[in-house]
């Protein structure tokens, strides 16, 4: 995830940014404009962050309008930190892992192992349990805005051939993120780093043998459901943990009426998800016909479950904000443990 490639400029980067000029009604250059780049590539980021700049544009008008960027179109993703600290990018939305952030909460972003069982899990974890707080203070200290996390899609393996037991998963290379790669290293999985735009022809080609990036919405919608065969129902996290960010000196730079129009805006698009990827999971498991559905029965999967609990102390003697907020998360899963259904189920 963090040696992505591929530079557009000119007529390709003005190409993907079309569907988001500001509308004709304010022709007039805008007061403010801010370049925006986020991990998603085109057929993703229709859902992930399009609608919501094209809200924000429509309303904002002529006082501030937003330019944004898919996936590698202006730095590589594993890049996109370094860009917003500079200046370079005015903001991002991405999670901490995929863009190399050097804080000390990266660890935590993307899939952090069975921190959540579900996505409404990640917006209680950061506004009701702490972690916002952190992530504030820790991006604070390195010269960006952390402006809000929300949840994504749960953490699946999409592969060529069935896994019903994990003595499959052995030997697999897996496209994946750096932190859910470390982990399931230890049952055999092999992470492989490769820009996002090469996964699809390296499963065609057999350099890969499957994808754990997302869950089966992202599948089907990115085209990874047209070159896998099997779908596996367990998930190693109930929900991928994204934020956006700004350069700190343009965020402060901004009136206090664009601040909370991005916020809004950006909240729009945490709910956009929640339902859409909720839905479509369910969905395309029921309807989808170009996976195969297989599952590792309950009690091996307790070994991975417990392999987490394992790895989640070995992260949190690394300093003391990790520890922090591995104590968060233990307190967190164990209060919805004891909350019982429909909080948690076992």
């Amino acid at each position: 995830m963090k040696s992505r490639r591929s530079f557009l400029t000119g007529a390709a980067a003005l190409a993907g940014t079309a569907a988001l000029t500001p509308p004709k009604l304010f022709a007039a250059k805008p007061k403010i404009t801010w370049r925006m780049q986020t991990y998603a590539g085109p057929a993703l980021a229709e859902h992930v962050i399009k609608p919501a700049i094209e809200s924000f544009n429509k309303i904002a008008g002529e006082e501030m309008q937003i330019e944004l960027y898919f996936a590698d179109q202006l730095v590589p993703t594993g890049e996109l930190f370094r860009a917003l600290q500079k200046g370079t990018l005015d903001a991002v939305q991405s999670d901490d892992d995929s863009m190399a952030s050097p804080t000390e909460v990266t660890v935590f972003g993307g899939y952090f192992p069975f921190a959540s069982r579900y996505s409404l899990d990640v917006p209680v974890l950061f506004n009701q349990y702490g972690l916002k707080e952190i992530w504030e203070e820790e991006y604070a200290k390195v010269g960006v805005k952390h402006i809000s996390a929300g949840s994504w899609d749960p953490c699946h393996f999409a592969t060529k051939k069935p896994v019903n037991s994990l003595k499959d998963l052995k030997g697999l290379r897996v496209f994946t993120f750096p932190t859910a790669g470390r982990f399931m290293a230890q049952f055999g999985v092999v992470p492989v780093s490769l820009p996002w735009e090469d996964v699809e022809v390296a499963v065609q080609t057999g350099e890969l043998d499957g994808i754990a990036w997302s869950g089966i919405t992202e599948d089907y919608t990115v085209g990874w459901a047209n070159v896998t065969d099997y779908f596996l129902t367990n998930n190693i996290s109930g929900a991928w943990i994204g934020s956006f960010f700004a350069n700190m000196e343009r965020w402060n730079e901004l009136p206090d009426k664009m601040k909370e129009l991005l916020k809004l805006t950006f909240d729009s698009s945490h709910y956009y998800r929640q339902w859409w990827y909720w839905g479509g999971e369910a969905k395309l498991r029921v309807d989808g016909t170009k996976m195969k559905l297989t599952s590792i029965p309950d009690a091996e999967w307790d070994q991975v479950e417990s392999a987490a609990h394992t790895f989640w102390d070995e992260i949190a003697k690394e300093s003391e904000i990790k520890a922090k907020v591995v104590k968060i998360f233990k307190q967190y899963n164990e209060d919805m443990a004891k909350a019982g259904r429909p909080y948690r189920y076992s």
